[in-house]
């Protein structure tokens, strides 16, 4: 008697740190990232740290989601048998390492149910309420000089250490997180909740149009077309279909006559992309960094099409080219390829490149026993996201692939 009460202790105990560190991850990405670190190491130790880890390591391997989502790193790793500057590579290790601990470590993550995920849920948006309500409090604050950068390339300050592009990612996220908790058949939920997640998904949706930052905004109108056409397989009345058709067309058009941030990012985009097509290089211009350094990962798999140039000397052989092609460019505008696809395929080659597709669409093969259009879209605002950005590059990035994909798996393989 006295075993089994001392391993049900322990088994609560265990439960009770992981719910404590993913919330705690949640509230690193508005205090520190050396909080988020603190809390993900907690998490991983405890989830690794035990005596059945062999029977975790089968269940890793056993799963296409979560050994695809570890060849995320397995890439860059085996890269470094070709790269030569091994303290930058050492560096994108560390920075991806999550992608290999947390896959291994949701793989031993089962005495969490349905409720338990609910609650996790939950402790996000609250999160991402404190965040948007810094966000927007800044705003009302300095409205006239945001409104001005937007003609400049410049947004609104975000938490993430004003990394828009990601929280305009994880705020589409929380959209889809919260439409989730409502359409859950017999919930149980007071009426007080329902309202709270309609307030939640109103002032998100508002929040993005704010922002006007186009990952978050993609991604958003993406997912409400894809919504849109799954209604045609379903049983949905006509009524539904067309009140989501007409916001779908009436939400940017009225986010253009009354958010002034939203029309001034139109007006910037519209004048950047005039440079591109006139092939101008100018200091500071967003679309037109992000052109060229594609321009510049392809040239590179060009060069090097079977193992690439490694991701340890990628940054290098990317200086390299602009002093080349560019020698006038600012240091500032100097980037890597502005695309998760071309830094694989700069890096690794077109093996690395096919590999790393065929590891972001192994999710979409899977089925969840309920719910499965909310899987698909997560994982397509991901690889949407990753077209012009590298989120698989920074460590807010690597978190938010990682943990939000493999959180949404295992709650809706508990649903």
């Amino acid at each position: 008697m006295n075993e089994i009460s001392k391993s049900f202790s322990l088994e609560s105990w265990k439960k009770t740190i992981l719910f404590l560190s993913m919330a705690g991850m949640f509230a690193g990405l508005l205090v520190s990232r050396w909080t988020l670190s603190f809390a993900l190491i907690v998490f991983v130790v405890v989830s690794i740290v035990h005596k059945d880890i062999l029977v975790q390591l089968r269940t890793f391997f056993a799963s296409p989601v979560l050994w695809s989502m570890s060849i995320l790193f397995a890439l860059p790793f085996i890269s470094g048998l070709w790269s030569t500057d091994v303290s930058h590579w050492l560096q994108i290790l560390r920075i991806k390492l999550p992608l290999l601990l947390l896959p291994v470590s949701f793989a031993g993550i089962k005495d969490f149910n349905f409720k338990d995920w609910e609650k996790i849920a939950f402790s996000f948006l609250a999160v991402m309420w404190l965040g948007i309500a810094a966000s927007f409090w800044n705003y009302l604050q300095h409205a006239g000089a945001i409104h001005a950068g937007y003609l400049e390339a410049h947004t609104m300050e975000t938490p993430l250490n004003n990394d828009h592009v990601r929280f305009s990612l994880l705020v589409t996220i929380a959209v889809v997180t919260a439409t989730f908790l409502l359409i859950q058949k017999n919930n149980g939920y007071k009426a007080s909740v329902r309202f709270f997640l309609w307030v939640t998904l109103a002032v998100f949706i508002l929040y993005l149009h704010v922002l006007a930052v186009r990952t978050g905004l993609i991604c958003f109108y993406v997912g409400l077309l894809i919504y849109f056409i799954s209604l045609f397989a379903g049983r949905e009345n006509k009524i539904s279909r067309l009140m989501l058709l007409l916001f779908i067309v009436a939400m940017p058009v009225l986010s253009y006559f009354i958010f002034p941030t939203f029309k001034n990012r139109i007006a910037y985009l519209k004048y950047d992309f005039s440079l591109v097509r006139q092939n101008v290089l100018r200091a500071g211009s967003n679309d037109g960094d992000r052109i060229f350094s594609i321009e510049a990962g392809w040239y590179l798999m060009e060069q090097h099409p079977i193992t690439g140039v490694g991701f340890g000397d990628l940054k290098n052989e990317m200086a390299k080219f602009y002093e080349i092609n560019y020698p006038t460019a600012a240091q500032s505008d100097r980037i890597l390829p502005s695309s998760e696809w071309m830094i694989h395929g700069a890096s690794t080659g077109w093996p690395g490149l096919i590999i790393f597709s065929l590891a972001l669409f192994v999710p979409f093969a899977i089925k969840r026993p309920r719910e499965n259009i909310l899987w698909i879209l997560l994982n397509i605002f991901m690889a949407c996201s990753y077209l012009f950005d590298i989120g698989l590059e920074v460590q807010y990035g690597v978190w938010m692939h990682a943990f939000v994909l493999l959180w949404w798996y295992k709650w809706l393989d508990r649903s």
